[in-house]
C-alpha cells in the first residue's frame, strides 16, 4: 500500500506535513493554529481524525503553536518531541495539561517506531535552534517491498550524517530556503542576511540541489519518486527558481514547491522491493505512542 505525503504549509509563517501510511496519520510540526490547520486538512480532503500522533523538528516558532497543544489534548493526539524540546514547550501553559494527560513523548537520536507500524531515524542537523532534527520514516511490508520518506526543513548545511541517511530514500522534502543573490540584494539586516547564510541558517537553492543530486546518483534502485521544495524565504526566492534547481537535480521525479498559503497536492510514495539501504536505517527499535 502506498505511503501519502501532503505539506500543510510551509515557510517563516507555519509548517506542518502530515506523512500517513496504514490508516494511521503522523504530524511533523504544527505550526498553525489548530482552526487554520483543520481547514488546511479539509482543503486537502483530510481532517483530524487523519492525524495520530505528533512530531517536532524543533522549537522555532513557526514550527509549534501553543493553542494546537490544547487541541491535541482534546483529541488524545500524542506529541513526541526530543527532552529539550519538552523542556521548551513546558514553559507555556498548554503543555502542562497535555503531559498530565500521558499524551508527552520523547526521541532521541535513536530508530523509533510509531504503532508497530511507521519506522522513525532522527538524525541531529545543523540549525540556530538546538537541537533540531531531520527525520527518515518507513515502513517495511509484508509482501517484501518498503518505502522510505525523508524530512529536512531547516538547516544551515548538511551534515555527513544526513547525506547517508537519506541515500535510497523514495520520497524527500528539503529545505530551498533561498536564492543567494537574491538574499544578499534584499534589504534585510546585515546580521540577518548572515545568518541565513550560515552553516546554522538556512539551505539555498543550490546547496539543496547539489545535495540532491548527490542522493539521486547514490541511489541504489532508480531514482527519487517525489521532491517537495520547503520553506521558501518569501523576500528572498521564487517559487520557479526553486522548481528549477530541484528539477535539474531530479530530472525523473515528481517536483512540488511547497507553499505558506494552501497544502501540495497529496503525494502517493508506491513500495518497492526492499532494499538493505532502507532496512540498514529504519531497523526495529522502541515503539513510541502506540
Amino acid at each position: 500500500m502506498a505511503a501519502r505525503i501532503t505539506v500543510l504549509g510551509s515557510g517563516s509563517s507555519g509548517n506542518a506535513t502530515l506523512v500517513q501510511a496504514a490508516g494511521r496519520g503522523l504530524l511533523i510540526d504544527f505550526g498553525f493554529a489548530p482552526r487554520d490547520l483543520g481547514l488546511r486538512l479539509q482543503t486537502a480532503g483530510l481532517s483530524w481524525s487523519n492525524v495520530n500522533a505528533a512530531l517536532l523538528t524543533h522549537t522555532h516558532g513557526d514550527h509549534w503553536n501553543r493553542y494546537t497543544l490544547e487541541q491535541f489534548r482534546r483529541l488524545n493526539i500524542p506529541l513526541i518531541a526530543h527532552a529539550l524540546h519538552h523542556d521548551a514547550l513546558a514553559a507555556c501553559d498548554e503543555y502542562g495539561p497535555l503531559k498530565k494527560a500521558g499524551l508527552v513523548h520523547g526521541y532521541t537520536a535513536t530508530p523509533f517506531t510509531l504503532g508497530g507500524i511507521l519506522r522513525v531515524q532522527p538524525v541531529e542537523v545543523p540549525h540556530d535552534s538546538e537541537p533540531t532534527f531531520a527525520f527518515r520514516i518507513g515502513q517495511a511490508l509484508p509482501d517484501g517491498t518498503s518505502w522510505s520518506y525523508g524530512h529536512a526543513s531547516d538547516l544551515g548545511c548538511v551534515p555527513e550524517a544526513l547525506l547517508n541517511l537519506f541515500c535510497g530514500v523514495d520520497a524527500l522534502a528539503l529545505e530551498f530556503n533561498h536564492d543567494v543573490q537574491l538574499e544578499r540584494a534584499s534589504p534585510r539586516p546585515r546580521h540577518l542576511v548572515q545568518r541565513v547564510l550560515s552553516d546554522r541558517g538556512h539551505l539555498s537553492n543550490d546547496q539543496a540541489a547539489d545535495v540532491l543530486k548527490a542522493w539521486v546518483d547514490a541511489g541504489e534502485t532508480g531514482d527519487i519518486q517525489a521532491v517537495v521544495a520547503l520553506h521558501l524565504s518569501r523576500d528572498c526566492n521564487r517559487p520557479e527558481l526553486a522548481l528549477r534547481a530541484a528539477t535539474a537535480a531530479a530530472p525523473h521525479a515528481q517536483i512540488y514547491a511547497a507553499t505558506q498559503a494552501q497544502p501540495t497536492p497529496t503525494i502517493a510514495i508506491v513500495p518497492r522491493p526492499d532494499r538493505k539501504q532502507a532496512s540498514r536505517h529504519l531497523a526495529p527499535a522502541v515503539d513510541h505512542a502506540g
